[in-house]
């Protein structure tokens, strides 16, 4: 049996909907964040060290890392389904995005929401000022020029085909998905880059993404 440690909120969304994709039986186990610190609850350190979310037990066996997870659960239970045939160009792109996701995609994502959280941040009122300096001046010369680079290069992508990995839907857009519904949310992502606005409302009217949600619960990256 399969069993997603799901976190509100999270990336663990994107494991419930690689499981219904491929039509698996699973059982979840809910966590919620901390209503004042967001992070995970001490309860899933139980489950892996750190913590973290998602975390997947398999027959006893314990995945962590959303792309590790998708890749693992694709090729031991997908039959060829959501990955391009080994050796193929597709195969390149597929393993590029499915490891871009995090590894690239998400840095500058995670360093936004840090300084839109100090600028929010109570603080000393002779602090204020200055740390508001700090975040602003490196969210307009760093952060937000790298989001758009990045954003840049998606849509650029998009234009070459249908789906991340070429004109198959594949994981890769699975893994893909939390980092362009981040920039959605909260870092200026919009209709002036069609391409990345035509693949959200795809990836969100697919059945298996609608299951997905109803299983997993509230998901506030939509909002």
């Amino acid at each position: 049996m399969i069993t997603v440690h799901h976190l509100n909120n999270s990336r663990s969304q994107r494991v419930l909907w690689l499981l219904e994709e491929l039509e698996l039986p699973y059982e979840i186990v809910h966590y919620q964040r901390n209503a004042q610190t967001m992070l995970a609850p001490p309860e899933l350190r139980q489950v892996h060290p750190l913590g973290k979310s998602p975390v997947v037990t398999v027959d006893g066996l314990v995945l962590a890392e959303s792309g590790a997870i998708l890749e693992t659960l694709t090729e031991r239970y997908g039959n060829g389904r959501l990955a391009p045939p080994a050796g193929s160009p597709e195969a390149v792109r597929y393993r590029y995005w499915l490891h871009y996701a995090e590894g690239s995609a998400m840095p500058p994502l995670l360093l936004k929401l840090v300084f839109d959280q100090i600028e929010k941040a109570k603080m000393p009122f002779f602090a204020k000022p200055i740390a508001r300096g700090i975040a602003a001046k490196a969210k307009a010369s760093f952060i937000q020029p790298q989001i758009s680079n990045h954003l840049n290069f998606m849509e650029g992508e998009l234009g070459k085909s249908a789906w991340f990995a070429g004109d198959a839907f594949t994981a890769a857009d699975i893994q893909m998905s939390f980092p362009v519904e981040a920039a959605a949310a909260r870092a200026g992502l919009n209709e002036k880059r069609p391409r990345l606005m035509d693949w959200l409302a795809r990836i969100h009217a697919r059945p298996a993404y609608q299951r997905a949600l109803q299983r997993g619960g509230p998901y506030e990256l939509l909002s």
